[in-house]
């Protein structure tokens, strides 16, 4: 007796022991269950959806907020289509897609403006963002779906209707325009002002009388007396004294005598000065003054000094001896006067 009862209670205890860990078995699969749903629908990411304000006049506008949070380490993130209408309800204004980056949290917003234009209680559609996973899985983020009242303005229908009135033209005077007048004589006032500034401000531009012109006679003294002064023998420059030497001596030949100096050579200058009345009497002077030069240009002579002074006073001494003599007006002889005694 003792024994079947002993066999009985250990037979309940072994039955009591099995139904409780088949019920911890089973809470166990369901909590996995449930885990790997929550991670797979949800894999760090979340929508939040804000409507401001819940309800509307007819025609007016609400501003619906959507803001998705996601990590884009471990998952890419695709908007929603939003169509344009849903409900009787009207998108009139799409804004963009505004980004906010915390650390390794990327948060997306965007603004909507809806209105609708049927009064009563329209419901707004949940809105389905796509997301895959850097393992390839593909989820999707609803939002919630919220309600907005429109309401219509209220008609006292114990009142008559009234009738729709006219355009009411209202008469204009000058007063209205008075901002444009005193804008436009003020602008006239600053013109005005500012020609006679500018007027009085240029001053005429003196005019410097000309002296008296160079004849060529002087001119070529002014160029020997610069060279002079050059001192371009005292500092061993001999050739460069006697080429600047020739070569004012040569432009003096051609304008005052009308002959191509500056191309002949030494010879031929000095055969055209032996044909030419004005020339003949200066020829031993050009001579001395050509051949000099020459030597020191050309055979690297080295002249004396005193040549160097001899040779630029020689063609001072031509140059002043060609000076042409201006004519005198004739005289016109004056009747003799009468006297009477």
């Amino acid at each position: 007796m003792i024994v079947n009862k002993f066999g009985y209670l250990l037979q309940n205890r072994i039955v009591h022991t099995v139904a409780v860990f088949h019920r911890f078995l089973v809470a166990l699969a369901i909590w996995l269950c449930l885990s790997t749903v929550t991670a797979l629908a949800q894999p760090d990411a979340g929508v939040v959806t804000k409507l401001d304000p819940p309800q509307i006049m007819v025609g007016d506008r609400a501003r619906l907020f959507l803001e998705v949070t996601n990590h884009p380490s471990k998952g890419t993130l695709y908007w929603a289509q939003i169509p344009d209408t849903f409900n009787t309800l009207e998108v009139i204004e799409k804004g963009k897609i505004d980004t906010i980056t915390n650390g390794d949290v990327v948060t997306y917003k965007q603004r909507l403006l809806i209105t609708g234009f049927d009064s009563g209680v329209f419901k707004i559609p949940s809105f389905n963002f796509a997301l895959r996973s850097s393992a390839g899985d593909s989820f999707y983020l609803q939002s919630d779906s919220l309600n907005i009242l429109v309401q219509t303005v209220a008609v006292d229908t114990t009142q008559a209707f009234k009738p729709i009135k006219n355009i009411i033209y209202v008469k204009a005077s000058w007063l209205d325009y008075i901002w444009y007048i005193l804008g436009g004589v003020l602008l006239l006032v600053g013109i005005v002002v500012l020609t006679v500034y500018l007027a009085r401000r240029k001053k005429p531009v003196p005019i410097v009388p000309e002296g008296p012109k160079e004849t060529l006679q002087e001119e070529a003294l002014r160029l020997l007396n610069e060279l002079e002064a050059k001192q371009l023998w005292q500092n061993d420059k001999i050739k460069e004294y006697y080429v600047d030497l020739t070569g004012i001596v040569r432009s003096y030949i051609e304008s005052r005598f009308q002959t191509a100096a500056l191309e002949l050579t030494t010879d031929e200058l000095l055969q055209k000065v032996q044909v030419q009345r004005d020339l003949i009497p200066h020829y031993t002077l050009l001579s001395v003054i050509l051949h000099t030069a020459d030597m020191a240009k050309f055979a690297k002579a080295q002249p004396l000094p005193q040549e160097h002074i001899d040779t630029i006073d020689k063609a001072r001494q031509f140059i002043k001896g060609t000076t042409p003599v201006p004519l005198m007006p004739p005289v016109t002889p004056q009747p003799p006067t009468n006297t009477t005694l």
